[in-house]
C-alpha cells in the first residue's frame, strides 16, 4: 500500500489552450505515452461532445499509462460529482460505488487537489468501504490523479487495474505528465459545452418571447382586451392544463394558423 503523495503536478500559469505536445525526459520517453499526448493535442472540442470528448481522454489515459486496465473522467459541479464517463464498462460499476457510499481515491484526490495511489484496495484504509467492496469486483490498483487547472480542480482522472500493484512510481509520474495537457483538453471542452447551453437557453428563451407575444397579439385582436389581460389569459390557461406558458402561446399561433388556412380554402 503506498501513502498519499503530497506533491501534485505544476499547474499551467496560462489560461488554458491548446499548446504544444510536451518533450519528454529521456528516463520518462515512452511510444504509447507519446501517441496519447498527441492523439490528446489533435482532440477537437467543437466536433465533439463534452461526453465523447472525456470519454476519449480516459482511453487515452489507459494507453498512456502502463499497467492500465481502464480509466474514468468525473468533472465537478460546486463540489459535487456531475459529469463521469469511462473507457471500460467495469468502470463505471466501480464509480457508482464510489459515488454511491462518497467514499473512494477519485474524491479524495479531487478533494485534496493530490494524486492518490494504491495497490491493494481491499485493504487500503484510506477507503475502508469502497476498498473491500472493489476488491470483490477483482480491481485492486488505482491511480486518480486530479484535474488541476488555474481556477482549480476541475475534476479526476481514475485509472483501475486489476493485479496488485499495478502502479509504481514511474506510473504515476507518467499519469501527471499526461493529467496537465487533460485537464486544459477537459477545462477547454467543458467551456464550449456551456457556452453552447447558454446560447441554446438564450435562443428557446427569444423564441418563446416572440410566440407568446404572437399570442397575446391574437387574443387582444378577437376580443379587445388589453395586452395585460390577453398574458393573463395565457397564465390562467397553463395552469389550468398544467403545461408552460409558451406552450400555450404556441397552440393558440398554431390554431390561428390553421384558421386562417382554412378561411383561405374555403375563399
Amino acid at each position: 500500500m503506498d501513502p498519499e503523495r503530497s506533491d501534485s503536478p505544476e499547474q499551467p500559469s496560462q489560461a488554458p489552450t491548446a499548446g504544444p505536445v510536451m518533450t519528454l525526459p529521456a528516463d520518462l520517453a515512452d511510444d504509447d505515452l507519446t501517441d496519447s499526448l498527441l492523439a490528446l493535442a489533435g482532440l477537437s472540442s467543437a466536433r465533439l461532445s463534452l461526453d465523447d470528448l472525456l470519454t476519449q481522454v480516459a482511453s487515452f489515459a489507459v494507453q498512456a499509462i502502463p499497467g492500465a486496465d481502464g480509466a474514468g473522467l468525473t468533472l465537478l459541479e460546486d463540489g459535487r460529482p456531475a459529469t463521469i464517463v469511462k473507457s471500460e464498462v467495469f468502470v463505471e460499476e466501480i464509480d457508482d460505488i464510489q459515488y454511491g457510499i462518497n467514499e473512494g481515491p477519485c474524491i479524495s484526490a479531487a478533494k485534496t487537489g493530490q494524486t492518490m495511489r494504491s495497490g491493494s484496495l481491499s485493504g487500503d484504509p484510506r477507503w475502508p468501504r469502497f476498498g473491500p467492496r472493489v476488491g470483490r469486483l477483482g480491481v485492486h490498483s488505482v491511480l486518480s490523479l486530479p484535474l488541476l487547472t488555474p481556477d482549480g480542480v476541475l475534476g479526476a482522472m481514475n485509472v483501475y487495474a486489476r493485479p496488485k500493484d499495478s502502479f509504481d512510481e514511474r506510473a504515476e509520474h507518467i499519469g501527471q505528465l499526461f493529467a496537465i495537457p487533460a485537464a486544459i483538453a477537459v477545462q477547454n471542452a467543458q467551456i464550449l459545452a456551456q457556452t453552447q447551453r447558454l446560447a441554446a437557453n438564450l435562443h428557446a428563451a427569444l423564441t418563446n418571447r416572440a410566440v407568446i407575444d404572437q399570442a397575446i397579439g391574437i387574443i387582444i385582436s378577437r376580443t379587445g382586451s388589453t395586452p395585460d389581460a390577453a398574458f393573463s389569459r395565457i397564465k390562467t390557461l397553463s395552469q389550468n392544463n398544467h403545461i408552460k406558458v409558451a406552450a400555450v402561446a404556441t397552440n393558440i399561433v398554431e390554431e390561428a394558423a390553421r384558421r386562417a388556412r382554412s378561411r383561405r380554402a374555403n375563399s
